[in-house]
């Protein structure tokens, strides 16, 4: 990992300088842009919390430092300026700095896509990052924030794209290049370009066998491929690079659970689940809170008895059921309302997110009227034992899913929601909707054991019809 903190000339050097005379403030600016891309905590500096103040208390002026901290903890999702005064407090303050001091227009267009950021406007705010990004190719904050605002969007092309063109601009010799690839990969496949996204995601994993955001890509790859079996090789053989990787450990051992799934290794499937909730409890992360109740109502609904973890993952959620962050957010927590029986917050959140879309405007409110209401009442529906409802509220959203942002594998939940509640319906055309959904399911992925159970149940719940 990168740990030779530039100073300003190095920055300047670079052609990314930066307005402070603070040489501490700029090494953990470094720093922090270093844990934020790798996914890792540095030790040597305290880790990524204790960098940022240190890199505030160096120069409370320095604009980008302000510009990064509050844009990691916008990014993160886990609060808005809606749900956090301090936050609020940040970006308007950053705001009135920005005006106020002499930076360059690079540093006073990240200002403004951290604004248009936290007031909602995701795309312009992607936009904006992306325009810094035709002058400045190699300042990798910009990509950075720009990448994971479309993956928060659902927009793989974007993803793939973005990294595409900068690509020609970076050496080996620039540090943080070898990220590059993990990020590239990741782009490649969410657009289903599965064996180009493989041989660029070994390339990361050779430059550098820690970065685990290319491991994360590598699942991915054989996660579509329906490679099950080498994926569990894969993770466990590589399991010492990245599970010390405290952002992102806890979602690649998602995916090792997605495998075991898959073939019926319940058991240690059940397992990861209970380490994944253990860490969300540990770190507060919104990633690990999503996996955990996306992994215990996969496995629900493969009809494994899951005990009380519901309650336990419930705690997690809890308060955040009226922050409205993200619609991909608000559906997962919902679920941990279902999933711990707790009608009185089920209604709640409902009534909180209709007040939001009602009251607030942006992407997500938009997102919350299109698809995000929607989507929560069909799993409210099968909750209530009404698939018939739910699936006349989820099919039309089909091709509208992708726009609440996460990956193609992270949504693929709610293709399964939709044929278990076409199975579970009691009308004949819902039945002949789900094989029509598996047949297409198996033509996509074709070794997928799930997928032969599951047409398995559908012939089934034919014959008895007939």
């Amino acid at each position: 990992m990168h740990c030779q903190w530039r100073d300003c000339k190095e920055w300047l050097d670079s052609g990314l300088p930066l307005s402070t005379t603070s040489n501490e403030a700029v090494k953990m600016y470094d720093a922090v842009v270093t844990q934020y891309v790798s996914w890792y905590d540095n030790d040597s500096v305290g880790g990524m919390e204790k960098s940022v103040e240190t890199m505030m208390a160096a120069d409370p002026q320095f604009v980008m430092g302000s510009v990064l901290a509050n844009g990691l903890d916008l990014i993160a999702t886990g609060q808005s300026i809606y749900t956090s005064a301090d936050l609020k407090k940040g970006v308007d303050d950053l705001v009135k700095l920005a005006t106020t001091s002499n930076i360059s227009q690079r540093e006073r267009q990240h200002v403004d896509a951290v604004k248009l950021f936290a007031d909602g406007d995701m795309l312009r705010a992607a936009n904006k990052w992306e325009d810094i990004l035709l002058d400045h190719p190699t300042d990798m904050l910009a990509l950075k924030f720009a990448h994971d605002s479309y993956f928060y969007l659902g927009q793989g092309p974007q993803m793939r794209d973005s990294i595409a063109r900068v690509l020609p601009h970076w050496k080996p010799t620039i540090p943080l290049y070898s990220y590059l690839m993990g990020m590239h990969s990741f782009g490649l496949v969410e657009t289903n370009l599965y064996d180009q996204a493989e041989k660029v995601a070994k390339k990361g994993l050779e430059l550098n066998p820690r970065d685990a955001w290319s491991t994360h890509s590598m699942c991915h790859v054989l996660e579509m491929g329906g490679r099950q079996v080498e994926g569990i090789s894969f993770l466990k053989g590589t399991e010492s690079d990245w599970a010390s990787c405290g952002y992102l450990a806890a979602h690649n051992y998602w995916h090792w659970a997605l495998y075991h799934t898959e073939r019926t290794e319940y058991e240690s499937a059940l397992g990861i689940l209970d380490d994944i909730i253990s860490r969300g409890k540990a770190s507060g992360a919104m990633l690990d809170i999503v996996d955990a109740c996306s992994l215990i109502y996969r496995l629900e609904m493969e009809g494994v008895k899951t005990g009380d973890r519901w309650n336990d993952v419930y705690e997690m959620c809890r308060s955040h059921t009226s922050d409205h962050i993200l619609v991909f957010n608000d559906v997962h927590i919902l679920m941990s309302c279902l999933g711990a029986k707790n009608k009185e917050a089920t209604i709640k959140m409902m009534e909180s997110m209709k007040q939001f879309v009602s009251e607030k405007v942006g992407t997500q409110s938009d997102l919350g009227k299109e698809v995000g209401i929607q989507l929560c009442a069909a799993f409210i529906a099968a909750d209530e034992g009404d698939y018939a409802k739910a699936v006349d509220l989820v099919h039309p959203l089909r091709y509208k899913i992708v726009t609440i942002g996460g990956s193609n594998a992270q949504r693929d939940l709610f293709n399964l929601f939709l044929i278990h509640a076409a199975l579970n319906s009691p009308k004949k055309e819902h039945h002949c909707l789900a094989r029509s959904l598996l047949a297409e399911r198996k033509a996509f992925k074709e070794n997928a054991p799930m997928t032969d159970r599951l047409m398995a149940k559908a012939l089934a719940v034919h014959q008895s019809s007939n």
